[in-house]
């Protein structure tokens, strides 16, 4: 099923092609503290809807993952990586998806190995 998503504002829109009945709930310290809830997708079923320029990046520890965010809202929607085998990723933050109902999710705490 495809879905919309957004930040706050729309400043960053996207489309995403999944099924979402499950989410990550990181405890690294940035997905602590802004509370996502996450969701892994093959980066070719992710399409962003507005410009690249509107992406602020923010990133840690390793560096290799690309946290999006808005510069306006201040929200993070999504990121993008690579995973261990090299296939391209993106992490969708599935709280800024409206169609997503977030009580039917099963929600799965990181163990800290793996995702």
């Amino acid at each position: 099923m495809i879905y919309e998503g957004s930040c706050h504002c729309g400043k960053i829109a996207f489309e995403v092609d999944g099924e979402f009945t499950s989410a990550l709930d990181c405890n690294c310290s940035l997905c602590r503290r802004r509370g996502g809830l996450l969701a892994f997708v093959a980066r070719d079923k992710f399409t962003l809807k507005t410009p690249r320029e509107n992406l602020s990046t923010y990133t840690f520890n390793t560096r290799t993952i690309q946290h999006r965010f808005c510069d306006t809202c201040g929200i993070a929607p999504f990121a993008e990586a690579k995973m261990p085998d090299g296939a391209e990723m993106a992490c969708i933050n599935v709280r800024c998806i409206p169609a997503v109902d977030l009580a039917s999710l099963e929600i799965q705490p990181w163990d800290g190995q793996s995702h």
